[in-house]
């Protein structure tokens, strides 16, 4: 059964002509780290492995940056899905912190990778807002304002008297430098090419049909027969991971999100920030660089077959409608329309790391919003561990954390 993950016009995927195309694997191969997945995660891994000379191959089974990471909006922020508070009952407040202090780690990474290759993807730093039009709320919000304020991070308390927005704020916390927003398409291909010249190897349309693990590593055959040999695996591949493992990762959902043509005058209205709300299932909206706002939500349970258009359009006019109403003054016109899965966790964080009962398969699943930021500090941690370092924030994301 051919299960369609990713449905309907996507951005970056349309804006963007095709940047390279890469060959498909047409002979045996040995490496150390056979990466599967293409997308944006498995670059990451491939640009931290080849970086500290670690021979890699990255095996996509269709083409590159064209299944989650195109549907992407690419709208990163360091603090997590959940306020501090809700999440409590999973995890210490103190491994909440530290989340967020790694977040404007990874941050940092990327803007580093930025400044020494060039933007080439439209990368943007900005302030992160996240808020509440409801007096319900408004506590809510203080408390999570009052516990970053306290652990040091550059925050700053947005209500009614200061408010320098267009729509209605009752309480909102603006985090200066906490965000960040890029085209994902072009990052991922910015950085596959500075790892291919390095010396990582890539193939897409190579699908991986079969694994075998031995004592000295692992083999992987590919759709046309052809043989990877490596030390390690690792999955960088999203929700869909049951070719591997029969573990049981996340929650799957389904998000939608729309694009707006392009806007006069936007970055006079809308200030330049990334935002998200306080709902739930939440909203989270950015602009782009030709000037047009992306929001995303309306998560709905997860379909297998994104295929039901009549519930696919009540969403993306549900989103339509709450773009028009933050904005009432600007013509707000929806040119692409697209949908797609992703997996979140109890604790909102991901998993790195070694399977607990395969110590040649290791996963980078960046779960939750901030997907991209952890599969950067998944390039960082998991780099580090095959060179036989143990990073002191691994535990935090450990692989079988919520075995019973």
């Amino acid at each position: 059964m051919n299960i369609q993950y990713v449905q309907g016009d996507c951005i970056f995927t349309r804006i963007n002509k095709l940047t390279k195309q890469y060959e498909y694997l047409t002979e045996d191969i040995d490496t150390d780290v056979i990466i599967v997945g293409g997308g944006v995660t498995g670059a990451i891994l491939g640009y931290y492995f080849t970086k500290n000379n670690i021979n890699s191959v990255i095996l996509e089974k269709s083409r590159i940056a064209h299944g989650s990471t195109s549907i992407t909006t690419s709208l990163l922020q360091y603090e997590l899905d959940s306020n501090a508070m809700e999440l409590k009952s999973h995890t210490s407040i103190d491994n909440i912190l530290r989340s967020y202090e790694l977040g404007i780690k990874a941050l940092d990474e990327i803007e580093e990778f930025i400044d020494e290759y060039g933007n080439t993807c439209d990368f943007k730093r900005v302030d992160s807002f996240l808020y509440t039009a409801k007096n319900l709320e408004k506590k809510e919000i203080e408390e999570e304002y009052k516990i970053r304020s306290e652990a040091g991070f550059p925050v700053e308390f947005i209500d009614n008297s200061n408010n320098p927005f267009s729509f209605d704020v009752k309480a909102g916390v603006l985090s200066k430098g906490g965000g960040a927003q890029f085209d994902p398409y072009r990052f991922t291909h910015a950085l596959l090419k500075v790892s291919c010249e390095k010396g990582l190897r890539v193939y897409e349309n190579t699908e991986v049909v079969d694994v075998k693990y031995d004592d000295k590593g692992v083999t992987v055959e590919t759709i046309y027969g052809h043989k990877v040999k490596g030390r390690i695996i690792i999955v960088a591949t999203g929700y869909n991971t049951e070719f591997f493992t029969k573990r049981a990762f996340g929650i799957k959902t389904t998000t939608f999100n729309v694009a707006t043509k392009p806007i006069n005058n936007i970055e006079d209205i809308y200030k330049g920030v990334v935002v998200r709300d306080n709902e739930d299932p939440y909203n989270y909206l950015r602009t782009t660089s030709d000037n047009r706002i992306i929001i995303g939500g309306e998560d709905i349970n997860f379909l297998p077959d994104i295929l039901n258009e009549e519930l696919c359009n009540k969403s993306y006019d549900k989103l339509e409608q709450r773009l028009k109403n933050l904005f009432p003054n600007i013509n707000i016109e929806i040119e692409y329309r697209y949908c797609g899965a992703f997996a979140s966790t109890q604790d909102n964080l991901g998993f790195l790391g070694k399977d607990p009962n395969n110590s040649k398969l290791w996963y980078c699943l960046g779960y939750g919003a901030n997907g991209i930021l952890f599969a950067v500090l998944g390039g960082i941690m998991l780099s580090k561990l095959y060179l036989g370092e143990v990073h002191e924030d691994l535990h935090l994301f450990k692989v079988g954390r919520f075995d019973s």
